[in-house]
């Protein structure tokens, strides 16, 4: 794939995914009040907060644009112009989804429903942006900048603490039972895109430490079809020199596996793992 075509792709992931976030906020979140987090969550607060004052409220892609914004001159200033990247094109999407998607109930009023249908929707467009290598702004970028100045603390555990306020300020705002199925919800969102940016096609590591190597190695790639890599390995109670064999299968055939190291060595060692992802011959392609 050249650079055009990987950058079309890249502009129509960010589009699909900021697409399905603005929709989850709009059609799941606001109608109940659900802060997750992020500027959207405090859009959320700001457009109950002023119903009073404004027919409807200040808008949510409002609220979004007008934090981003001084962040990003910020941020350019800090970082430069290579760090924002495409970032800025995918939080000035996020703001137009945001003022072009109508608002509907999805859930019909019901917190669980809605923790769920936004959980999966922002899980999957949160995936899609990041499978573009992308950010949407907010309180990502309040925490990669903060991370300038607070080194002994991870980004991410600088953005729980920003994300976690937010949530909290939302007790105040909308009620302590939608904060709690907001906690629920960001869950679901962190599980959805993980499986929509590492794959749902998780396999089995296992690592085997046997004398009877070979005859367990013939096993795996002659009768299941498989590869397997020797490892040298040391026992270090006895300092004794072992042989390690490694192989991925899947999590079907890991029960196979098992035994047939059972039927050959069954004082064998064994350690089975989960891998998120595997690509290469046998496996997802890349």
């Amino acid at each position: 794939m050249n650079k055009q075509n990987k950058a079309i792709r890249s502009y129509l992931l960010i589009a699909a995914g900021t697409g399905i976030m603005a929709f989850a906020i709009k059609s799941a979140y606001d109608p109940i009040g659900l802060v997750t987090g992020g500027f959207t969550g405090i859009g959320i607060m700001a457009r109950r907060l002023t119903t009073d004052l404004i027919d409807g409220g200040i808008p949510i892609w409002m609220t979004n644009l007008a934090l981003d914004l001084p962040l990003f001159l910020i941020a350019l200033k800090l970082k430069g112009r290579r760090f924002l990247g495409r970032t800025v094109v995918a939080s000035l999407l996020l703001s137009f989804w945001l003022g072009v998607i109508p608002s509907y109930d999805l859930a019909g009023g019901d917190y669980l429903l809605a923790s769920v249908y936004g959980g999966v929707m922002m899980g999957a467009g949160i995936g899609l942006v990041l499978s573009a290598q992308v950010a949407t702004g907010g309180t990502d970028l309040i925490a990669t900048l903060l991370h300038i100045r607070l080194r002994s603390y991870s980004i991410a555990q600088i953005l729980q603490v920003i994300d976690g306020a937010i949530i909290l300020a939302g007790i105040y705002v909308c009620g302590v039972r939608a904060s709690l199925y907001a906690v629920f919800a960001v869950f679901i969102t962190s599980q959805v895109s993980d499986l929509v940016t590492e794959g749902g096609k998780f396999s089995k590591a296992v690592y085997i430490i046997s004398d009877q190597y070979e005859q367990i190695a013939d096993a795996v790639m002659h009768q299941m079809n498989r590869g397997t890599t020797l490892l040298p390995a040391v026992g270090m109670y006895r300092n004794e020199e072992r042989s390690m064999l490694f192989c991925v299968v899947s999590k079907k055939e890991v029960v196979t596996l098992k035994e047939f190291i059972k039927s050959i060595d069954v004082h064998a060692f064994v350690i089975v793992t989960d891998v998120r992802e595997v690509l290469g011959e046998g496996f997802l392609e890349y």
